[in-house]
């Protein structure tokens, strides 16, 4: 009978993580829409802003070129991780963290990389390699324009000061709730679009054309970078709600296997006692 109450504990067992699980995948969902909504509405205008950005960057001469658009030598690198807080999400966080080690020994593996890490599970992974000079896991925690812009306004420093030659940026970005895909952002030197030459680009300015840009410049790294977060933000739940659901869905089948095992190992246990009593009824009677 050890082996029925064994069964029985495991029943309690998963039957308890099942409900966790549920709980867990209805939050993520209930924050998920309002995640999805506010990415849905800022993405267009993130967009429009840094084509418009590309575009007169373009048209500006090289000697005039601005001081986010030099390019250089590469040899510092500083790669911005993007992950989560908490796990249970599946492969959200693991997927950052294998394509950031991959740019880490392969794409840049003559040069020296440096890491900014945004998220918890990050700032985890990369801490021990001594390479990590910030960590704005508190980010999540009020997360907003205006903390996103400080961050925004470190990286460009650095780049302007000439501690680092590239800046990138590495995250999830939302499709649906069931996909997410990893994407690689170059976020400083700003590469401009190659123009169309059968485009006409010859416009007045007011005030100069330079000046536009480098008013634009900031404005749109900050954004940039805001929506490569909300982007996160948004696949987080996503992940997390589709990881939760099938954790459910395998705690409900795990239940009803060890109830169909409970049920015949009671049986049989019946069955022996019945058994055991006819015996010894039969060897009464001889």
């Amino acid at each position: 009978m050890a082996n029925l109450k064994e069964i029985r504990n495991r029943i309690s067992s998963v039957s308890s993580t099942m409900q966790i699980t549920s709980a867990m995948k209805m939050v993520s969902a209930a924050k998920l829409k309002k995640a999805q909504d506010a990415i849905t509405a800022m993405r267009p205008y993130a967009d429009k802003l840094t084509e418009l950005l590309q575009s007169l960057s373009a048209t500006l001469d090289a000697d005039s070129g601005s001081k986010f658009s030099e390019q250089r030598e590469v040899n510092k690198v500083l790669i911005v991780a993007i992950t989560s807080n908490r796990g249970l999400a599946g492969a959200f966080n693991s997927n950052i963290i294998k394509e950031v080690s991959r740019l880490s020994s392969n794409k840049y593996a003559n040069q020296e990389v440096s890491y900014v890490t945004i998220g918890k599970k990050a700032n985890d992974a990369f801490k021990k390699t001594n390479k990590v000079i910030s960590n704005n896991s508190a980010v999540f925690d009020d997360l907003s324009f205006d903390n996103v812009a400080e961050i925004a306004e470190m990286l460009m420093d650095k780049f302007v000061a000439g501690e680092f030659d590239k800046i990138e940026v590495v995250y999830n970005k939302f499709k649906n709730a069931a996909t997410q895909e990893v994407i690689t952002e170059q976020f400083l030197p700003i590469v401009p679009i190659e123009s169309d030459a059968n485009v006409n680009l010859d416009y007045i300015f007011e005030p100069s054309k330079l000046e536009i840009v480098e008013q634009l410049i900031p404005k749109s790294l900050k954004t940039q970078l805001f929506k490569a977060i909300r982007d996160s933000f948004a696949s987080e739940h996503g992940a997390r709600m589709t990881a939760m659901h099938k954790a459910t869905d395998n705690a409900t089948e795990l239940r009803d296997q060890l109830k169909l095992t409970y049920n015949k190992a009671r049986q049989a246990a019946i069955t022996n006692e019945i058994l055991e009593i006819v015996g010894g009824a039969e060897a009464l009677n001889n």
